[in-house]
């Protein structure tokens, strides 16, 4: 139905910056929200941002991120990329792009997932 695929992770130092990428696939015209998850050792996943397939791409927006991450959709290229900005050692994770469909009667909705790209912020 839709596949993900990933680009622009690596190493960096605290206060550095990396976008990654995310381009999508396939039945891309069912999808109405994209986002970025990530999840470090020990720690469950968690949304990092996501973006609304609306006229108005609404976004969204984990608290710890806000003001430093920022999410857009480019719409001609079927690509959601993560502008990350002032990096520190706790956003560490391995990032997964994320895209959701509508399902079936008997499911809300299909969730699609990149393979994840790792993030390691250190100095």
């Amino acid at each position: 139905q839709v596949q993900l695929v990933e680009s622009g992770g690596g190493l960096v130092q605290p206060g550095g910056s990396l976008r990654l990428s995310c381009v999508a696939s396939g039945n891309i015209f069912s999808i109405y929200a994209m986002g970025w998850y990530r999840q470090a050792p020990g720690k469950q996943r968690e949304l990092v941002a996501a973006i609304i397939s609306d006229a108005d791409s609404t976004t969204q927006y984990a608290d710890s991120v806000k003001g430093r991450f920022t999410i857009s959709r480019d719409n001609a290229k079927n690509t959601v990329s993560l502008q990350m900005n002032s990096l520190k050692p706790e956003d560490t994770a391995v990032y997964y792009c994320n895209a959701k469909a509508p399902a079936g009667p008997a499911e809300p909705e299909l969730d699609f997932w990149g393979q994840g790209t790792q993030v390691t912020v250190s100095s």
